[in-house]
């Protein structure tokens, strides 16, 4: 790493939710966060669910992000590399955003070092014991003749359709932020923490869990979970000494907004 220069995270912004006229003001918020990170970064990982939803039809792609969309693609002009984690709300992610963007796609976990800092990257869903349920749809939903299927219907059906699905599950849990369930029930804990026994990672680093975590999982590993710009407003930050996740803006959710 270069002198003075940081990596930078975030994940589960869930542009568009639970719709983009009410979104916008979150929409913002992130573009005003990555205009600012620009001066210092060395990188940028967006580690998953950025979209609350994105399919990419072959002429056709999602309406509206204009503002976070031209912000990414000012800072790879710049010569910044912004990577780009598909997560379990924008899995339809395809040649787009790499090409008009310039984004490095990542569809599963990676590997990194920095400042001789061992880093293992994922957004996290479908990892780790359990959630058979999920990683079964998983399945269909990265099924080549599942998605080919889906390209017939009608973009403005097929788009309202997802959102409906997304703002309902979201509803049903009255709009409150993820807890954590404990070492013994977090999936994602319990995998990181199998993770450092065959290989010694300084930072395990997630989406998914919406939760804002940084704890020691072993002697030199700790586990991170990235937050969310929903609730959190919260990002990672690695300045080649120290990792620390903090809180971009304190915003307090209303319901109608989220």
């Amino acid at each position: 790493m270069q002198n003075n220069k940081k990596i930078y995270f975030a994940s589960d912004v869930h542009l568009g939710h639970p719709d983009i006229e009410k979104a916008r003001w979150r929409e913002r918020l992130f573009v005003k966060w990555l205009d600012e990170i620009k001066t210092d970064a060395a990188e940028i990982y967006l580690v998953g669910d950025i979209f609350d939803f994105w399919y990419e039809y072959k002429k056709v792609v999602p309406r509206g992000f204009v503002r976070t969309l031209g912000k990414i693609a000012e800072i790879t002009d710049m010569g910044i590399p912004v990577h780009f984690f598909t997560g379990n709300h924008d899995i339809w992610v395809t040649d787009y955003l790499p090409a008009e963007l310039g984004v490095i796609l990542h569809r599963g976990p990676i590997e990194k070092e920095f400042a001789d800092k061992q880093f293992y990257i994922a957004h996290g869903d479908g990892l780790g014991p359990g959630d058979k349920s999920y990683k079964l749809l998983k399945k269909v939903f990265t099924n080549k003749a599942m998605q080919w299927m889906f390209s017939r219907l009608h973009p403005n059906f097929a788009i309202s359709l997802a959102h409906y699905h997304s703002n309902s599950s979201r509803q049903s849990q009255g709009y409150k932020p993820s807890t954590f369930n404990g070492e013994n029930k977090e999936i994602l804990y319990r995998y990181a923490k199998n993770l450092v026994q065959t290989k010694p990672y300084d930072y395990l680093i997630f989406g998914h869990r919406h939760l804002m975590v940084n704890m020691k999982i072993s002697e030199n590993s700790r586990y991170i979970n990235l937050g969310d710009w929903l609730y959190h407003f919260s990002y990672g930050v690695f300045d080649g000494k120290e990792f620390q996740l903090l809180n971009y803006h304190k915003v307090k959710p209303d319901k109608n907004n989220t």
